[in-house]
C-alpha cells in the first residue's frame, strides 16, 4: 500500500500550535534499545496470549501484549457489569505472563491471578482484576493504570487493550440449539460464543466500529515482528481484526507477521477444525491482511501440502516446530516456543542488526 489509511490518521494529535503531531507515542514504554533486539507486539487473548508473552519476553525485553476486551464471564464479566468497565481478566493473565522468573516476578505472578474463595459476594474474583480496576478508577486512564501495575509487577513488557471501550462479542453459528441443527442464530457474549456446540460461520463485535488504543495502534506501526495468535480462534484472535483502526495498522505496518496456530482444535468453538481450515476462516474476516510465517506444532499438522497451500494465500511461508509440552497436555512449552520464535526471527528478519 502506498498511503497510510484516513483511520490511522485519526491517531494523530494536534499540538496547540496547530501542527500535527507524531502518532501517539506508548507512554511509560523503555526507550528503544537499536540494534540488540526485535521490537515485537503479541495479539490475543486468555491463555493463549499469555503462552506467547511467557515466550516472547525470554528472547526480547522490547514486547507489548495487545488484549481483546471482550470477554464477559466470570470475575471480569461481573466486574463489568457491575461497574461498566473493560474485563480485566486477560489484560491481568497477559500481565502475569510477563513476571520475571525472579522470586519478585513468580511472587507478584501468583498473586494477581490468585482467586477468593468464600460464600459471600468475593468469591471467584481474582485479586489482579480488583487491582487494574482500583486503578483506572483512581487514575481515570487505561493505559497508565495497567503501565503502573506492570512496574509493581516487575513485567518484562508492556500491555494494553485492544480497545478503550468493552465489546460484546457476537457470532452467527449453525447448530447452537441442536434440535435445530439447520439454523442459524446470532450468539451473543464471548463466553457463549467460545462454549458454543454449533458452527461459527462468523464474527464481529458490538460496536461495529469501536476505537483502537492509540497506543496499541502505535505499537503495531512500529513493531519489527507481530504475533497473532494462538488461542481461542473466534473470541480471542479475530476479535483484534474486527476493530478497524487496529485491523489497518496491522495491514500496513511495515513489521513482520506470524501467526501462530492452536495445538488442537477448540471443543466448541473451532471443533474439528484443521490448520488449514483456521487460515480460511482469518482470511475470509480480514481479506487483505499478509502473513509472513505461520508456526504450527509438528505433531498437530496432518497435512503439510494443505496447511501450505493455504498459507501461501497470505504470502506466507509455513514452519513447524515441537512446541507442546511433553506432558501430552494441549499447550504450549514456554522455553520450546522461545526457541521457534528466536528462530523464525532470525531466518525470517532483517538482515544484520535490528532496524
Amino acid at each position: 500500500m502506498t498511503g497510510r489509511s484516513p483511520r490511522l490518521g485519526r491517531l494523530r494529535r494536534t499540538a496547540p500550535d496547530g501542527r500535527v503531531s507524531r502518532p501517539v507515542e506508548a507512554r511509560g514504554a523503555r526507550p528503544r534499545r537499536r540494534g540488540t533486539q526485535p521490537k515485537v507486539v503479541a495479539l490475543g487473548g486468555g491463555m493463549g496470549l499469555s503462552a506467547s508473552l511467557a515466550a516472547l519476553r525470554r528472547i526480547t525485553g522490547d514486547l507489548t501484549g495487545v488484549v481483546t476486551v471482550a470477554d464477559d464471564g466470570g470475575s471480569s464479566g461481573r466486574l463489568r457489569e457491575e461497574l461498566g468497565v473493560l474485563p480485566p481478566g486477560d489484560l491481568r493473565k497477559a500481565l502475569a505472563a510477563l513476571c520475571g522468573d525472579d522470586d519478585w516476578g513468580q511472587t507478584w505472578a501468583r498473586v494477581i491471578q490468585h482467586r477468593f474463595q468464600s460464600q459471600g459476594e468475593i468469591n471467584g474474583h481474582a485479586v489482579g482484576n480488583l487491582l487494574i480496576v482500583a486503578l483506572w478508577e483512581q487514575l481515570g486512564d487505561h493505559v497508565q493504570a495497567l503501565d503502573l501495575v506492570g512496574r509493581l509487577l516487575g513485567a518484562q513488557g508492556r500491555v494494553l487493550p485492544m480497545s478503550a471501550v468493552p465489546l460484546e462479542l457476537q457470532a452467527l453459528v449453525k447448530g447452537h440449539d441442536p434440535e435445530r441443527p439447520d439454523d442459524v442464530d446470532t450468539v451473543r457474549g464471548q463466553a457463549t460464543v467460545a462454549l458454543t456446540p454449533g458452527e461459527v460461520q462468523s464474527v464481529h463485535l458490538v460496536p461495529h466500529d469501536p476505537p483502537a488504543v492509540p497506543e496499541a495502534v502505535a505499537a503495531v506501526l512500529d513493531a519489527d515482528w507481530v504475533v497473532l495468535g494462538p488461542g481461542s480462534w473466534f473470541s480471542s484472535v479475530m476479535p483484534h481484526l474486527l476493530v478497524p483502526d487496529l485491523l489497518d495498522a496491522l495491514v500496513e505496518t511495515k513489521a513482520r507477521r506470524v501467526l501462530s496456530l492452536n495445538l488442537a482444535p477448540q471443543p466448541g468453538e473451532t471443533e474439528g477444525f484443521s490448520p488449514q481450515r483456521h487460515l480460511e476462516v482469518l482470511g475470509r474476516h480480514a481479506p487483505k491482511l499478509a502473513l509472513d510465517v505461520v508456526l504450527a506444532d509438528v505433531a498437530a499438522v496432518p497435512d503439510r501440502d494443505s496447511l501450505t497451500d493455504a498459507a501461501k494465500r497470505f504470502g506466507a511461508a509455513v514452519e513447524l516446530a515441537p512446541v507442546a509440552r511433553p506432558d501430552g497436555t494441549p499447550r504450549h512449552d514456554p522455553e520450546l516456543l522461545a526457541a521457534a520464535y528466536d528462530r523464525i526471527f532470525r531466518m525470517h528478519g532483517r538482515i544484520g542488526p535490528w532496524r
